[in-house]
This record gives structure tokens, C-alpha cells and sequence, in this order.
């Protein structure tokens, strides 16, 4: 069941959140936490759409503001999703129009959970600076996407500059397969690690990432080239051993290839947002090792020279 209410107030709408949880039995008491998105209307089906896939592991208050006519008369149009409609949380996407898209926190701060962690996400253009941002500074965990800026690998420098613990990038989540597989071969003898190289399609900020994570880990020269994609291609490793590679040219299976070994086929489907989103629901703490090669990526860039 959805409910809607045009040019609504936040009392009304909290008055209309409290009716619905009355009349399933609980509604909020079982949410872990609240997600509010930040989006525009050619943005917000889509990111709904994954905020619902990742409440099936994650149950949650999903509130989407949804930035409209910014010249327009102050406003508030709210469509409210009773839980079961949208996954196992409540989903309440306003739509706010004229200055109420600039000043959200007052909005905002009534509708969310009491005593639940709040996640903010961006999936479209996000701020450079997420911890002082108004809807970043209600949040534990401030989550962006730089992929979806017209400049990726400079939007995603300019926002470590300013990183504050609890921030991360999607664009370092869909670096999980990628870096487990490559802990996972390591694991094996195979001698100490020289140098390394990692190829993806121009623009693509998850290379230099992985870059400055391998950079970080083992402390060798990493080389960042380009192919035609899609997304990241190849990580290849030189030890004293021989190489180890990880070649993907399909976004679906890859190839990983060791010295002395037979090659291996493995599963590494490029990931949906759903998917990125639910990893990091998962954890509400910092993540300190997205810091720790965050922190190269601005020196790692500036010295390569196959940025894009």
C-alpha cells in the first residue's frame, strides 16, 4: 500500500508514519537503521529501487529527498511505502520544492528512527565534503559515488581531501571481488612482490583505488594503464616468482593466472548498486583501510601518467 500526500507538512507526515505502524504492529521498532537519500527526480526510481534491494539484508527506513524546481514556492509532496511494499522497512520519498531542497535538515531530523543509526547516500553528483554537509552531518555513515560525476577520478580526489572517518566511495566497494581475489592468490608462496599493474577503461576511479591499495599493502610501484573496458580489466602482480593476473574483458568471469599453474576461471560479475549498497550497510564503524589507500590516491594520481 502506498499512501500520498500532496503539499504536506512534516507533522502530517509523521502523524501518517505512526497510523501505518500501528496498523501492521510495529512498523520502525524492528528497523536497524534510517538511509536517507539524496537525489533528483531522473535519479530517485533507481536508487530507490537498490535502497529496497539492500533493505532485504539490511531492514531500514529508507527516506529519499528529491530535489524539485528550486524556484518554486516551498513544498512538500510525500509518498509514503508501508513496509512489505518496499521490502521490510518504510519508505518515504519527499519531494521538495523551491528552498526546502537546500535546507533539509529541518525536514528531515523528525522522521528519523529513534535511537537507529542514520546512513546518508548520494547516488547521483554528492558534496565535496560529506561530514558538513546538512543531511551528512545527521549521519554515522555518508556514503557517495563518484562514477557519477562528469569528472570521476577528480571528484573522488577533491572528496578525499576532505575525508572525514565514516565516509566512503561506491566506487571503492566494487573493489571487494577484486581485492579478495588478489588477497586469496596471495595467500599462496609466491615470492615477494616487485611491481604491479592495473588497466581499466578512461575515467574509471576504482583503478586508481585499487592502485593506491595495492600501493599501500605492499609498498611496491603500481602502473595504472587503459583498455576499452568494461570497468576494471586487469590486475597483474610481479613477484621474484614469476606474475600473477586477474584478466577480465566480458565485466562478468575472469581469468587468474599464476606461474607454474594451470589457469583458473572465476566468477567477478561487475557489481549493481543494490550490491555495493548492502556491503556497506554492513558496517556502520570507519573503514580505515578505504582511508588508509583514500589517503594515496591524490600523490598515486598526480604521479601517473595514464590517469584517463
Amino acid at each position: 500500500m502506498t499512501l500520498y500526500l500532496p503539499r504536506t507538512t512534516t507533522a502530517q507526515i509523521t502523524e501518517a508514519l505512526m497510523a501505518e505502524r500501528h496498523s501492521v504492529g510495529g512498523g520502525a521498532m524492528s528497523m536497524v537503521l534510517t538511509l536517507v537519500i539524496v537525489t533528483d527526480e531522473a535519479d530517485h526510481y533507481d536508487a530507490v529501487r537498490a535502497a529496497t534491494e539492500a533493505g532485504r539484508e539490511h531492514p531500514s527506513r529508507v527516506i529519499a529527498l528529491i530535489r524539485r524546481e528550486p524556484e518554486a514556492e516551498p513544498a512538500i509532496d510525500a509518498e509514503i511505502r508501508r513496509p512489505g511494499t518496499s521490502g521490510p522497512g518504510e519508505a518515504v520519498l519527499l519531494r521538495l520544492y523551491g528552498p526546502l531542497g537546500e535546507h533539509v535538515t529541518s525536514v528531515v531530523t523528525p522522521l528519523l528512527v529513534p535511537d537507529a543509526p542514520v546512513v546518508a547516500w548520494w547516488p547521483g553528483a554528492g558534496p565535496t565534503d560529506p561530514a558538513s554537509d546538512p543531511v551528512g552531518r545527521l549521519a554515522q555513515r555518508r556514503i557517495t559515488d563518484a562514477l557519477r560525476a562528469a569528472d570521476p577520478l577528480n571528484d573522488l580526489v577533491e572528496r578525499v581531501a576532505h575525508y572525514t572517518p565514516g565516509d566512503t566511495d561506491l566506487t571503492w566497494t566494487r573493489l571487494t571481488p577484486w581485492r579478495s581475489l588478489l588477497a586469496s592468490a596471495m595467500d599462496q608462496p609466491s615470492g615477494w612482490v616487485t611491481s604491479a599493474r592495473v588497466t581499466a577503461e578512461p575515467h574509471y576511479p576504482s583503478a586508481e583505488l585499487l592502485a593506491a591499495w595495492l600501493s599501500d599493502r605492499l609498498e611496491v610501484p603500481v602502473e595504472r594503464d587503459t583498455s576499452h573496458g568494461p570497468g576494471l580489466t586487469e590486475a597483474r602482480l610481479v613477484t621474484t616468482e614469476g606474475e600473477i593476473a586477474i584478466s577480465r574483458a566480458d565485466g562478468r568471469t575472469a581469468t587468474l593466472s599464476r606461474f607454474g599453474q594451470p589457469d583458473q576461471t572465476v566468477a567477478l560479475a561487475r557489481r549493481t548498486a543494490s550490491q555495493a549498497l548492502a556491503e556497506e550497510l554492513r558496517r556502520l564503524d570507519p573503514d580505515e583501510t578505504y582511508e588508509s589507500a583514500a589517503r594515496l590516491l591524490g600523490p598515486l594520481s598526480a604521479g601517473s601518467g595514464a590517469q584517463g
